[in-house]
């Protein structure tokens, strides 16, 4: 019999393979991957939605606290806005404040799958978010808070939630706590799911089955995959499929034996020590006491004097597919998109990613490994901006025949109104240099899937890169 730690190893290694079969199925009768925009299209036209910017004092339940000027809910749930004063490495000796946003409650992004014609297919929503710029994107089949699914919103129930919080009616494929974007959250976290069912379950016309294939396909469209589907997908297990010997790319994801650079027990001793040498030292304060970095509060937004960073703005909300048809709340909206991108190597016969321990202000546990770069590159161009960080030029003058992939992806649009960042996934020759500094490390995707079965370890960014980097093969 086998032992429960052999029995898991078994059902990873089942769940690899299956996955590889759906990733390899680009289409399904189920519901053709040409349809789906049109299916979006009509969903939005089907709907009522709208999203309109309002002042902070036309907020229906929201008010700024007496003392602190903190932004909060006057349920007391949900999230707040408060500030946040930041001491790490790279920083000014006084440290770095902000407006951030607390919410310590763990959300719900649940994906269910079930097997149609011997292929694995994933249910996926048609889900309006306030922040989407294109209203309805491909969702997890339950995408909620805590507050949402215990009730607080008095609104209609969540589908499909109990199949994921009633212990046996399905096998879990993934369950695991990860982080959320640390630059504009403190310590954010969702509980990640993937969950299996063997019955007929009835999904409504906001819900269809696709395949994995169908998936990685519509990644190469702008704004149709949230990030909560990304983040899922990206949580499973690869390592053990057995195919691809010959191929560097199959082999980085499918064989955890396939030479590489440094062995697991090295990448976590690394990761281990810059958690423990690098500083982040974290407190909140009053929203109020952010003004002393140069953050300015008006009737209409929270922004920074010098036009950059993010601005924290208002919104009245309709949506008509909503467990609540109408609500407001407040919004973060960055100023300039972001660009992630992957430098990709074949190193000994396997693909290799060059990814980051990077330090962010909100991250729960000092570190996370990210995108060999995350930046926003307008903020490193022109008067008083800071240099270029590392391999950003590399990236940026990339010919394009070496650029694997490339499309701007949407963040969370609950919480983040118009946020996209530029998604790129860059093959270097074999010149490029394997020598790297401290904070970075070439990993294999096999590695860092591995890495993904526990909390906190990547970054929500190079989640997307993970899942958008199975489109190599």
């Amino acid at each position: 019999m086998l032992t429960d730690t052999a029995a898991r190893a078994a059902d990873r290694v089942d769940t690899a393979r299956r996955l590889l079969v759906s990733a390899r199925t680009p289409d399904s009768p189920a519901m053709p991957v040409a349809q789906v925009p049109s299916w979006l299209a009509e969903r939005t036209r089907a709907g009522e939605f709208r999203v309109t910017r309002v002042p902070f004092a036309q907020l229906r339940g929201w008010y700024f606290e007496e003392g602190t000027g903190d932004l909060r809910h006057e349920s007391g749930r949900f999230f707040a806005v408060e500030g946040l004063h930041v001491h790490a490495d790279g920083l000014p000796a006084g440290g770095w404040r902000q407006p951030i946003i607390v919410q310590p409650e763990v959300g719900l992004l649940g994906i269910v799958a079930r097997e149609i014609d011997g292929v694995l297919h994933f249910l996926m929503q048609a889900k309006m978010e306030p922040g989407n710029i294109n209203t309805l994107q491909l969702s997890p089949t339950v995408q909620a808070t805590r507050s949402n699914f215990t009730g607080v919103h008095n609104g209609r129930p969540i589908p499909h939630l109990d199949l994921f919080l009633r212990r046996g009616r399905a096998r879990v494929l993934v369950d695991v706590l990860q982080s959320e974007q640390a630059d504009w959250f403190l310590a954010k976290r969702n509980r990640n799911m993937i969950i299996e069912v063997d019955e007929d379950i009835e999904t409504g016309p906001e819900f269809r089955w696709l395949t994995f294939g169908q998936l990685l396909r519509l990644l190469h469209l702008d704004n149709v995959v949230n990030m909560d589907t990304r983040s899922i997908l990206a949580c499973l297990p690869t390592a053990g499929a057995g195919d691809g010997a010959a191929d560097p790319v199959l082999r980085s994801f499918h064989d955890p034996s396939a030479a590489s650079r440094h062995t697991m027990p090295e990448i976590l001793s690394w990761l281990t020590g810059i958690r423990a040498l690098r500083e982040l030292v974290q407190r909140r304060i009053p929203l109020d006491a952010v003004t002393e970095d140069g953050w300015r509060r008006t009737g209409e937004e929270i922004g920074h004097d010098s036009g950059r960073r993010f601005r924290v703005i208002g919104a009245d909300i309709r949506a008509s597919n909503r467990e609540v048809a109408s609500w407001s709340q407040p919004l973060i909206q960055p100023q300039v998109p972001g660009l992630m991108a992957l430098v990709v190597k074949r190193i000994g016969g396997t693909l290799h990613a060059l990814v980051q321990a990077r330090v962010d202000v909100g991250h729960l546990n000092v570190a996370e490994l990210a995108p060999t770069v995350h930046c926003r590159p307008a903020d490193h161009t022109g008067p008083g901006t800071q240099p270029f960080p590392p391999f950003l030029a590399d990236v940026l003058a990339a010919p394009a025949a070496r650029v694997r992939y490339d499309a701007v992806q949407s963040e969370e649009g609950g919480r983040f109104y118009h946020a996209e960042n530029r998604y790129v996934i860059v093959e270097a020759p074999d010149a490029f240099t394997e020598d790297v500094p401290d904070d970075y490390a070439w990993l294999t995707f096999a590695q860092l899937t591995e890495m993904l079965a526990y909390g906190n370890q990547l970054n929500v960014e190079l989640r997307t890169l993970v899942v958008c980097a199975h489109t190599l093969y």
